[in-house]
């Protein structure tokens, strides 16, 4: 169909890839390009990437695209982003980026968060928001750039998200989206900004660095001339902002299919677990934790609990493999491991260990907010061998998920996954007997991009509403249930609440450890 639009390209900034990748306009996956992007850890849990370096990456991406897909400039009916959530990426003078952006992986906030949670306006901020305060946040990391580096403030115009900068160069408009500027700054009921949550992250004389909230399926932004010949794509080109990366996934593998009870998990570098629901049926926890994010249809949200490593457990423990194997020779691919995992979890045993899997360097964020949590591992004997490692880490997975599902209320009745880590028929029995309820898989490969596509196809009149672009895009893409193993629920039944108790007890051993390592400097 050389001449026609009939592509719609989405795009997918994540924190160490950034993916284009081209569908039809009945959703079906055409072709791919991606670039591998790059961020830096620092001092005092810091961990920034580059602006200028993650646009050229993405117009890298679509001229990687523009490469395999021939007359792709005339092709393309629509542009879509969705990208890395949190994070505050600071733009001045002539959109010139100020600094390095603070990515959600960054912890140096942890004194002001701890202070800000203590304050007498937190519970009617986590109403408004229905999201609790952590690092990762670009609330959280403003008010700490206020109390610590105020000069930098002032420097900034406009305090952005990574899809949010990506979008300011193709279209020449600073804007966010309204599930990222309700969980953060505003109200999930309203999708607006909220007096309220601004006072109590105590940023009032900072509002002038928040902007429009555009939801990119309804209208568009014609791309510039001079990002055009960035891009290669055509002047014109109707671009859509979408929403934060973790709804965008989510509606692209199946949350919101209008089945009671069904819920998404994500199990990649982060564990994102999710419900959609009406946004006056959101029962928030007493415990101020999790998120509420805007869905792109009318009154709909999803209501998410986050772990802040999922596959980086997994990555850790091949890691040691891999140290022990350098000795010795060439190691073998990553891949090659990963590869091996299902036969590692069949030569274990279930339940016989307790893994905590907190190894991120920003601790925890979901169902409980720590940055000092550490991950754990408890019941080691003499006979343990690498396969119980790796099964531990696979239940501390699935512990971790049941957890946030059950500070958000029942058990899904169906859980669909999607991630890596969802490519393992053993890591899907393991989660389907944690929660006992049958799991399924989608078929889509690219669900973050196909998720910010699907709000394009709506947005330029493909589809008269989301209802009716998630029938065609999402739904038949489905896989069979797989259903729960009695024995392994019953070994999961009397393993959670040990995890559980294990990681209360926890709690005040990581703050120490945290204590002792500032007092060696580490």
């Amino acid at each position: 169909m050389a001449g026609t639009a009939d592509l719609i390209i989405g795009i997918d900034a994540g924190t160490s890839v950034i993916k284009a990748v081209a569908f039809d306009l009945q959703g079906r996956q055409i072709s791919s390009a991606s670039v591998r992007n790059a961020y830096q850890m620092g001092p005092e849990g810091a961990a920034t990437q580059s602006l200028a370096r993650s646009w050229a990456d993405c117009v890298a991406a679509l001229r990687g695209l523009g490469a395999k897909i021939a007359d792709l400039p005339a092709r393309t009916a629509a542009v879509a982003l969705t990208g890395q959530g949190d994070g505050t990426w600071l733009v001045g003078a002539g959109n010139a980026p100020v600094g390095d952006a603070w990515l959600w992986l960054d912890a140096r906030a942890a004194p002001t968060v701890a202070r800000l949670v203590r304050g007498k306006a937190e519970r009617a901020r986590f109403e408004a928001t229905g999201t609790g305060l952590n690092t990762c946040q670009q609330g959280s990391q403003l008010a700490h750039m206020a109390a610590t580096m105020p000069e930098t403030l002032a420097r900034a115009e406009v305090a952005l998200h990574c899809k949010d900068w990506l979008f300011l160069n193709l279209t020449g408009l600073r804007a966010t989206d309204p599930s990222e500027a309700s969980f953060t700054f505003g109200d999930f009921r309203t999708r607006r900004y909220s007096d309220t949550v601004i006072a109590a992250l105590g940023l009032e004389g900072y509002r002038h660095h928040l902007h429009d909230i555009v939801d990119g399926s309804q209208p568009t932004v014609p791309q510039p001339q001079d990002a055009a010949a960035a891009t290669g794509l055509r002047a014109g080109t109707p671009v859509s902002l979408g929403y934060v990366d973790m709804v965008m996934t989510a509606l692209g593998a199946g949350v919101h299919t209008g089945d009671a009870g069904a819920a998404c998990s994500t199990i990649g570098s982060t564990g994102v677990h999710m419900r959609a629901m009406r946004a006056g049926n959101v029962t928030l926890n007493d415990a101020g934790t999790g998120y509420v994010i805007c869905l792109p249809a009318p009154d709909m949200v999803t209501q998410v609990q986050t772990n802040m490593a999922a596959t980086l457990n997994i990555d850790w423990a091949l890691a040691l493999a891999e140290d022990v194997l350098r000795s010795f020779g060439p190691v073998p691919p990553h891949a090659e491991l990963i590869g091996r995992m299902d036969a590692w979890l069949a030569a274990s045993t279930p339940g016989k260990l307790v893994y905590h899997p907190y190894i991120s360097e920003a601790g925890e964020r979901g169902p409980f907010v720590n940055a000092t949590a550490r991950a754990s591992l408890i019941g080691l004997s003499a006979a343990d061998r690498f396969p119980d490692l790796i099964r531990a880490v696979v239940e501390g997975l699935a512990m971790a998920a049941r957890d946030c599902y059950a500070a958000m209320g029942d058990m899904p009745t169906e859980l669909r996954l999607t991630g890596g880590a969802a490519r393992s028929g053993a890591l899907r029995q393991v989660l389907a007997g944690a929660m006992n309820t049958p799991v399924r898989i989608s078929a889509r490969e690219e669900a973050g991009a196909a998720g910010c596509a699907m709000m394009a196809a709506v947005a330029i009149g493909a589809y008269p509403d989301m209802d009716a672009c998630i029938a065609e895009w999402t739904t038949p893409l489905l896989g069979q249930p797989e259903p729960p193993d009695p024995a392994l629920v019953a070994t999961y039944d009397t393993l959670f609440p040990i995890y559980r108790d294990a990681r209360a007890a926890l709690s005040p051993i990581w703050d120490k450890l945290s204590d002792a390592r500032a007092a060696q400097g580490a």
